[in-house]
C-alpha cells in the first residue's frame, strides 16, 4: 500500500479511537481527565503520522525479502514516541505505538485488501526483531514513563546493564514482550499474530460501520474487546478481580446490544460515568480498539489506497 495512505489511516485510526463517545473510563470528546485532556491524543495521533509513513516505506522497501530484521520496528517505536513527548507532556499513546508501527510498516509491504497478507507480515516483522529493537524498546517505554511496562525479574527498563544484557545475550524485542504475555494484553496480542484486533475488533468494526457510523463502530469495538478480554491495565492498577468486573458488566451492556440502540447507549453512558468515579481507566483496550480500527479502516478505504 502507498505509505502516504498508511499514514493517513493510522492517524485517522488514533484520532477515532479517542474521539469515540462514550467510550467507558477513557478519555473522549466530552470527557478529560486530570492529567491529560482530548486535544493531548488528537495531537499525539497526528504527531506520529510521519513515523507510520517511514515504517510503511521501509516495509515496501522489504517487500520482497524474506529477511526483515532490518526494518529497525524498535527504533521507529522509539521515533514515534519522542515525537509524542515533543508535543504532549504525558505518555498518551505508548500502546497504540507499539500497535500501530507494525501494522503500518506490514501495510507497505501487501496491496490494498490483502488483510491476511497483512496480519502474516505483521507476525513477520515481530518474530525477526533483533536486540537493538528491545533496547529501543526499552527507551521508548523509559521516554514515555508507562509505569509498570518493560519490568521483569531480571530485565528493568530503566537499568543500563539490563539494556547490555539484551545485547549481550541476543534478547530480541520479540523476548522481551513473550516475558510480558502473561500480564499485558499488548504483549500478548503482538507475540500472537494479533487475535484480538484481527479476530474481534476488526469484525466488530466492520460488521457495524456502514448502519451505525464511524463513532458507534468504535465504542462498540472498545466494548466487545472489553467484555472479552479483561484490561491488562485496569489489572496491573487495581487486581483481576476488578478488572474481571469490569468485563463482565461490558458483556453484559454489550448482550443488551450495547451502543446500537437507545437504550444501550443510555447503559452505556451510565457505565462510563461508574468506572471514571472509580478511576477504573481500560487503557490497554483502548490501544486494542485503535489497532482495531487501522485494520478496519485499510479495508474500508481500500479503494482509496
Amino acid at each position: 500500500m502507498d505509505p502516504l495512505h498508511v499514514s493517513r489511516i493510522a492517524e485517522l485510526a488514533s484520532v477515532l479511537e479517542v474521539s469515540g463517545y462514550p467510550k467507558p473510563g477513557n478519555v473522549h470528546r466530552t470527557r478529560d481527565f486530570d492529567d491529560m485532556v482530548y486535544e493531548d491524543f488528537l495531537v499525539s495521533g497526528i504527531v506520529t503520522g510521519d513515523t507510520m509513513r517511514l515504517a510503511a516505506e521501509r516495509g515496501e522497501k522489504l517487500r520482497d525479502t524474506l529477511d526483515l530484521s532490518t526494518l529497525g520496528l524498535g527504533e521507529l517505536i522509539l521515533r514515534a514516541v519522542e515525537d509524542t513527548r515533543r508535543w504532549v507532556s504525558t505518555n498518551t499513546n505508548l500502546g497504540i505505538i507499539m500497535l500501530l508501527t507494525p501494522l503500518s510498516a506490514a501495510a507497505g509491504m501487501v496491496d490494498s485488501g490483502d488483510l491476511q497478507g497483512l496480519r502474516e507480515q505483521v507476525n513477520r516483522l515481530i518474530l525477526q526483531t533483533t536486540s537493538e529493537d528491545a533496547v529501543n524498546l526499552y527507551r521508548a517505554i523509559s521516554t514515555a514513563e508507562a509505569g509498570g511496562m518493560g519490568e521483569h525479574d531480571t530485565l528493568d527498563v530503566n537499568d543500563p546493564a539490563s539494556q547490555q544484557r539484551i545485547i549481550d545475550e541476543n534478547i530480541t524485542l520479540f523476548d522481551t514482550l513473550k516475558m510480558s504475555a502473561d500480564w499485558d494484553l499488548i504483549a500478548r496480542e503482538l507475540t500472537s499474530s494479533m487475535p484480538v484486533t484481527f479476530n474481534v475488533g476488526f469484525p466488530v468494526f466492520k460488521g457495524t460501520v456502514e448502519e451505525h457510523g464511524m463513532n458507534r463502530a468504535v465504542v462498540q469495538t472498545f466494548l466487545t474487546i472489553l467484555s472479552r478480554f479483561p484490561d491488562t491495565l485496569i489489572s496491573r492498577k487495581y487486581g483481576e478481580e476488578i478488572a474481571l468486573e469490569v468485563s463482565e458488566e461490558a458483556s453484559d451492556i454489550v448482550d443488551r446490544g450495547g451502543v446500537l440502540t437507545a437504550a444501550g447507549l443510555r447503559r452505556v453512558e451510565k457505565f462510563d460515568r461508574k468506572l471514571y468515579r472509580m478511576g477504573w481507566n481500560p487503557g490497554t483496550t483502548a490501544d486494542l480498539t485503535a489497532s482495531s480500527v487501522m485494520v478496519g479502516l485499510l479495508d474500508y478505504y481500500s479503494e482509496l489506497a
